[in-house]
Formats: C-alpha cells, sequence, structure tokens
C-alpha cells in the first residue's frame, strides 16, 4: 500500500507545483509534472482542471509521462492528455458532453460525430467520423490512394453508390485527409467549367476572354495547346470553359468575375452585322417579338423610336440596309434573348435546284386524193364540181401557185374572162379602169397527197432559287397578235391602221419551293409551254399546254407533274350525189381526205436541295462542262478554201470552284438527261457526294453533240 501513497503525494506535489506556478500566469492556467502516474489518477486530475466528464475503459491501465515546463491553457492540457494516451495506445472518443477512454482498436465501435465538413472546437486528439463526398474523382479509386494515410486501428471505406468516402480516425488526421481529398478531388483537364453570368453577355465576354488569353507570337505551339477553349450557353447566359492548364481557368474565372458587373446605364448600343439573313426583314420580326413581349403603351416602331417609356423597357431596334446590320438598344437581359433569336435567322438558307423536263412526241399522218371538174365561159360557170377544203379548182384556176403540196394534175384551155372592165370617174373628172377578172380554164384537177411527220421535242429548263422564295425563268419569243382593225376616211384618202398585242410565245416556269425538316420540297409550280401554230402572223394561232399544281416532292425525287396522250382520227370526204357511190368510176367524182394526228406529252420535275457551297460547285462544275463541249463541238471543220475560225470557248472553272474529285482540264461536255438513270439522292446531301450529275451522263471530251431542235417549243 505505501506505493499508492507515494503515487498520491506525487500528485500532490504536482497540484502543489501548479498552484505555485500559476502565480505569475494567466488565471486558470495550469502547470503539468506527472512523471509514472497513473492513467487512471492522472484523468481524474485532468477532469477537475478541465472541468470535462470522463469514461474510463476497464481495460485503460499503465503509466504515463507529462511534463510542461511553464504554465498551459486547460484546452491545450487536454489535448496534451490526449496525445499522451494515444501513445499509449488509447483514444478518446467524445459524445453528448462525455469523453470515453478506450483502447484504439476498440474507437470505430463507439459512437462519434459524423459530418461531411470538419467541425470547429474538436481536438486533434479525438476520434471522429467523417464522410467526404467526391464530385470529380472515383471513390473506390481514391481509396486505394488514402489508405495508408490512415492509421492501423482507424477504419476507412468507399461507398460507390453516392461516390463517397466514410473514414474513422483522429481529427488532426482528418484535417489532413481533408486537404489531400480536396487536391485529388479536381476537375479533369478536359472537363468543362460552368461560369454563369448575371450582368455582362456571354457573347461579349466569350470573344474578350479568347482575345486576352489568346497567346503571342513568341510563346510557341506550347501556348496554343494551353489556350482555354471558351463556349457560350445563350440559354442560361453563361460561359463553357475547357483547358489543360487549370490555373489558366482560374484566371479566366477571376477576370469574368471582375467584368461581371452591372452598367451605369440601363441600356446599351449594339450592333450586330448579318451574315446571310435581310436586316430590315430580321429587324420587322424583332420588333414584333418586343411589342408582344411588352404591355407598356408604345409608339409604331418602324419608325425608330423606343418601344418603351421606361428605361428598363424593352429598347430600340434599327435596321441599316447599306451595311445590312441591326442597331439595338435593349438591356443586358433583353439584348441576350434577341441574339439568340438573331443567330438562329441568320443562318444560310438552302436553296432548291429545279430542273424540268418537258418531253412531247407527235406523230401526224395525212393523206388526200380527189377529182375536180369545172367548165367555164366568158359569161360564168355553167358546169364543174369541187371540194370544200384550201385545194378547191376554183381557187386554183385564179391563182395555180395556191395549189397544195402533193401531186397536182390539171388539164388547161387558156383563160377566161369573166366580165367586163368597169370604169369610175371621181368629181375631178379622172377615170379609173377596173379590169375584169381572168382565171385559167382549169377543166379537170386531179390532187394526191401523203404525209407523214413526227416531232420529238426535248425542254430542260433549269432553275436555281432560295428556299421559299419565287422564282421565275422565260424563254422564248415576244410574238405579235393582232387586236383589231379600223380605217378613217377623211375625203377621198383612208388612213387604215391595225392595233396589236404582244405575247410571250415560248417557255414560261414559276415555282416556289418550300423545304420542310425531313428533306421533303412542297413546290408551288406554274409551267406553260406554247407555240406557233403554222407560218405565224398576227393572225397565227398558238399551242398552249400549261400546268398549276402544287406538289410535295422528297430531295432529289424525279416525279411526273401531268401529261397528255392524245389520238385524233379524221376522215372527211366531198363528193357528187349519186356518182361519187358508183363503185370505181364513183373516184371521178369524189374528194377524200384523212388525218391521224397522235401526241405524247410528260412533264417531270426533280428538286436538289443546295445546302452548302459545295454541292453548289458540283452542280455548276456539271453545267459549265456541258455548255464548254457544245461550244467546242460547234467549231466549223477545216475547209481549204476558207479560213478556220475559233469558236469563243469558255475559260477554265477557278480551282476553287471545281470539284475535288476532279482535275482541273477534265471538262467533258455532257449528252441529253434521258442517257443516265438517275441515282438515289439521300435527305441530306453530304458535300463528298454531288447530288445533281444523275440527268447529265458525262461523255468523253469531242463527243458528238445531240442537234438542238429550233421550234418555239424547244427554245
Amino acid at each position: 500500500m505505501g506505493w499508492r501513497y507515494a503515487l498520491v503525494f506525487s500528485a500532490s506535489l504536482a497540484w502543489a507545483g501548479v498552484a505555485v506556478a500559476a502565480k505569475d500566469a494567466p488565471a486558470g492556467w495550469i502547470t503539468l509534472n506527472f512523471v509514472n502516474a497513473d492513467i487512471g489518477s492522472v484523468i481524474k486530475a485532468m477532469s477537475e482542471m478541465t472541468k470535462r466528464t470522463f469514461v474510463v475503459d476497464p481495460r485503460v491501465k499503465g503509466t504515463i509521462n507529462i511534463t510542461s515546463p511553464r504554465p498551459v491553457d486547460p484546452s491545450v492540457a487536454y489535448d496534451i492528455l490526449l496525445a499522451a494516451l494515444r501513445m499509449q495506445g488509447y483514444a478518446a472518443v467524445q459524445a453528448d458532453g462525455v469523453v470515453r477512454i478506450v483502447p484504439e482498436v476498440d474507437a470505430k465501435f463507439y459512437a462519434s460525430p459524423t459530418a461531411a465538413k470538419s467541425r470547429r472546437g474538436k481536438t486533434g486528439g479525438e476520434m471522429v467520423t467523417r464522410v467526404f463526398p467526391l464530385r470529380h474523382e472515383s471513390a473506390v479509386q481514391l481509396l486505394t490512394v488514402l489508405r495508408p494515410l490512415v492509421g492501423a486501428n482507424s477504419a476507412i471505406n468507399a461507398d460507390a453508390g453516392t461516390n463517397t468516402l466514410l473514414v474513422t480516425d483522429y481529427a488532426d488526421n482528418l484535417a489532413r485527409l481533408e486537404q489531400v481529398i480536396n487536391n485529388l478531388d479536381v476537375p479533369s483537364a478536359d472537363e468543362p467549367v460552368l461560369i454563369p453570368l448575371k450582368y455582362a453577355s456571354a457573347q461579349n465576354l466569350a470573344a474578350l476572354v479568347t482575345r486576352v488569353f489568346t497567346p503571342t507570337g513568341g510563346q510557341g505551339a506550347a501556348g496554343v495547346l494551353d489556350l482555354p477553349q471558351v463556349a457560350v450557353d445563350d440559354r442560361s447566359n453563361s460561359l463553357i470553359v475547357r483547358g489543360r492548364d487549370r490555373s489558366l481557368i482560374g484566371k479566366v474565372q477571376n477576370l469574368v468575375a471582375t467584368l461581371d458587373v452591372p452598367t451605369l446605364v440601363a441600356g446599351n448600343v449594339h450592333v450586330i452585322y448579318l451574315k446571310n439573313a435581310q436586316a430590315v426583314e430580321v429587324a420587322k420580326t424583332l420588333r414584333n417579338i418586343l411589342n408582344a413581349d411588352t404591355s407598356v403603351p408604345s409608339q409604331p416602331a418602324a419608325a425608330g423610336v423606343k418601344t418603351g417609356q421606361d428605361s428598363s423597357g424593352p429598347g430600340m431596334i434599327q435596321a441599316d440596309s447599306a451595311s445590312n446590320a441591326l442597331i439595338i438598344t435593349a438591356p443586358e437581359a433583353v439584348f441576350n434573348n434577341l441574339r439568340s433569336v438573331i443567330e438562329k435567322l441568320d443562318v444560310r438558307r438552302a436553296q432548291v435546284l429545279i430542273e424540268a423536263l418537258i418531253v412531247e412526241v407527235s406523230a401526224d399522218k395525212a393523206a388526200q386524193f380527189g377529182i375536180q371538174w369545172m367548165h367555164l365561159t366568158s359569161n360564168g360557170v355553167i358546169g364543174g364540181f369541187g371540194n370544200s377544203g384550201s385545194n378547191n379548182i376554183g381557187t386554183v384556176a385564179a391563182n395555180p401557185a395556191s395549189a397544195t403540196q402533193g401531186f397536182n394534175l390539171g388539164v388547161v384551155n387558156g383563160t377566161v374572162k369573166l366580165g367586163t372592165d368597169s370604169t369610175i370617174v371621181d368629181s375631178l373628172g379622172n377615170k379609173f379602169t377596173t379590169p375584169a377578172a381572168v382565171l385559167y380554164n382549169l377543166g379537170m384537177l386531179a390532187t394526191a397527197l401523203e404525209t407523214d411527220a413526227n416531232a420529238n421535242i426535248l425542254s430542260t429548263p433549269t432553275l436555281l432559287t432560295l428556299d421559299n422564295e419565287e422564282a421565275k425563268i422565260s424563254v422564248g419569243s415576244n410574238v405579235p397578235f393582232q387586236t383589231g382593225s379600223y380605217s378613217i376616211s377623211s375625203g377621198a384618202s383612208a388612213s387604215p391602221f391595225t392595233t396589236i398585242e404582244r405575247k410571250d410565245v415560248g417557255l414560261i416556269l414559276k415555282v416556289k419551293p418550300q423545304i420542310s425538316e425531313g428533306g421533303t420540297v412542297r413546290l408551288a409550280i406554274s409551267e406553260e409551254v406554247s407555240s406557233l401554230q403554222g407560218a405565224g402572223g398576227v393572225l397565227a394561232a398558238t399551242n398552249k399546254r400549261s400546268i398549276d399544281t402544287t406538289v410535295l416532292i422528297d430531295d432529289g425525287q424525279i416525279v411526273v407533274l401531268g401529261g397528255l396522250i392524245e389520238d385524233q382520227v379524221q376522215d372527211t370526204e366531198d363528193r357528187v350525189p349519186l356518182l361519187g357511190d358508183i363503185p370505181l368510176l364513183g373516184h371521178l367524182f369524189r374528194y377524200s381526205n384523212r388525218t391521224h394526228n397522235k401526241t405524247n406529252l410528260m412533264v417531270f420535275l426533280r428538286p436538289t436541295i443546295i445546302r452548302d457551297s459545295a454541292t453548289a460547285a458540283a452542280v455548276t462544275d456539271a453545267r459549265y462542262d456541258y455548255i464548254v463541249g457544245v461550244q467546242k463541238a460547234s467549231a466549223p471543220p477545216h475547209k481549204l478554201m476558207l479560213p478556220d475560225a475559233a469558236p469563243p470557248v469558255l475559260s477554265e472553272l477557278p480551282i476553287s470552284m471545281q470539284r475535288q474529285d476532279k482535275k482541273i482540264g477534265d471538262a467533258a461536255p455532257r449528252q441529253d438527261m434521258l442517257q443516265a438513270q438517275p441515282k438515289q439522292v439521300d435527305a441530306n446531301p453530304r458535300q463528298d457526294k454531288p447530288q445533281a450529275d444523275s440527268w447529265w451522263a458525262p461523255q468523253k471530251r469531242g463527243a458528238a453533240i445531240p442537234s438542238q431542235d429550233k421550234s418555239p417549243a424547244a427554245q
């Protein structure tokens, strides 16, 4: 029992030393001097000095040594005690104001504070449980890195579902682990960083940041690789920054935070230059949007005045047609919304190449045979038989040149003068004599004619226009037609005149395409093909074929718009009653005319959507080569007695306009459109697949060019 009294005496000496040393120290400070002191006695003494409640596990036994040369704060004394116990293999677990002293190996099983962040006032020697949620790295992969940093008796686990780490260790070691985790749990080099903006425009800041952080020429390729990439999200008015250098991204964030401040004035003036759309039309659309969004009474926006009376109102929009630019005065929030609308409207509009194919094949067969009789005297006609057509025997007797084509055989017996000459005396006594008509005494006229006429007309008008824009092509002649005639008499003189009206005769194609999202083209088509019938003149008749329709066609698809198949037979016979019915001999008193007309007309159409310059270049290249081939094939042949004359030939296309798969100088004339089968065309044409060559079959240079039809319809 003597050693116990000595221990108590030693502890009493320690307390006495504390009391003595505390005279010159701050109030409440203590001096520690435990030499080979029992752990339980030291804990009891520390409980009195720090006013803490301790619960000691029965397995906690042994002695410790704690010495402080100068007085310390009670909280520091508590940390010194926990450090000494930790050296002996014991840990302190604090919960609900009670400090449990247990073996270190069992400390993780006792209730301890659990938190996602470090808590203030925690002593480094206490055993604490922390939850570390990870944002970028995988908790399972980070577990293998952190496990060597925790004690042998501590616990660390990973939850893959929530991507968190659960660690039970001393508080000071958890603070160290927190710093390690913060340094490891960072975005990767390629992970983007979102910077939301409140006041500034994301578009303006993106351009500014790109200019500021663009490396100079002396930095070389390394500076270009480390350059952050800045993108814009107009919907949220945010910047998306991505780069390999995280420090550089931090500088971008600091610069953006400095610039993202409210402006001194509510409305700013912005100028936006348009690339594809028309500024006047876009300005009208934006004014309608502003007028629909505001409830403040406004003046007409077209006059260029402010649409709102309040300084925070929508603002003003004006269009400068000379520079194709928009001038917008509006707050940043309104301006950002308007700019997102402008970007969607100011896009390159697709174009549509319309290829029409008008094919007309006709066959006309006619046959006529007949014999006409006539007997004339000076007193007039006393007998005869003639037909009712233009080749009447009386007409031929008056003018033999009016006989129709074919075989004409007549018997002429001199001439016959019908009637006598007439004399007219005017008011001045002048005499005017009008001779009597003189006809050939044509006794008989036999006519035989057979005609066979075939026509094959191919018209291929081509037209390129913008989406939702009407276009028209007219190829033909402006022909005069008589509309009336007048004769104004003034005394003995007369002033006759004729009124005429000119009309276009030929090919007229009007079309308005509208492209849908799926690649389907809606076409409003008006097509007319007209030609003169016969020899023409002011009283000529015209053949007219027209189509007015609206169709839906897929990109590159060939569709038939309409057509006409006509088969007409006409049989005419003029004869003398009774005599014309006599077998064989009846042919002497009959005139027969039979015609057979057959017409086949079809109209085809194919639209091709041109969305980019590559497809447009392919279309232009094919037709350019075709016309070059036609020019070269039309060169006159060499003749010995005539000088050579080189025809004018177009020059080669510039390199920038030629297709990539075609060598310079490899232009070849193209033959007719029907020689090649049309290709299947995708709904979204690619740049490397020209879409307009299916009707233009390539031929070798110098190949024969089909003869060009000279009829008005073919023109």
